[in-house]
């Protein structure tokens, strides 16, 4: 999706480079975060939730992304590695705009051969956009120093 709202990648390429290694990063960065806080939970589930580990992960890790992603459009991976999602308006996303990205993440990772296209857009598209960015407009860019 090409919007004058966002930055061209022609004219400003600065906040597109390096995007896909970043978010590569950003996310590994996350699913550390997501499984330190589902270790975190586990007592007080009086360790039921072992039963049912992937589960909770995956929801507590759509709680963590929704949650981060509306406090400040980005994750907390994302924040260190200095990028941030921006809405087809260039702004940045508020909660219906994380529930909707969040959402299409994990469809996405629901199935292998979606993801893997979306990584391969991720790689190689000009704005280094995934499947869920194009479908919603969203993208990734560099903060502003």
């Amino acid at each position: 999706m090409h919007t004058a709202a966002l930055p061209d990648p022609q004219y400003h390429p600065e906040f597109y480079a390096d995007i896909a290694p970043k978010r590569l990063l950003a996310w590994l960065i996350d699913v550390g975060l997501i499984l330190g806080l589902t270790l975190i939970a586990l007592p007080f589930t009086a360790f039921i939730g072992l039963f049912f580990l992937p589960f909770l992960y995956a929801f507590i890790g759509f709680i963590y992304r929704v949650m981060t992603i509306s406090g400040g459009s980005a994750t907390l991976g994302m924040r260190v590695m200095s990028v941030e999602l921006r809405s087809a308006e260039g702004a940045r996303l508020d909660l219906g705009g994380a529930f909707l990205h969040t959402t299409g993440y994990y469809l996405s990772c629901l199935m292998a051969l979606v993801q893997l296209g979306s990584m391969v857009l991720m790689i190689t598209s000009e704005r280094g956009q995934g499947l869920t960015d194009m479908v919603l407009g969203t993208v990734m860019v560099n903060r502003r120093a």
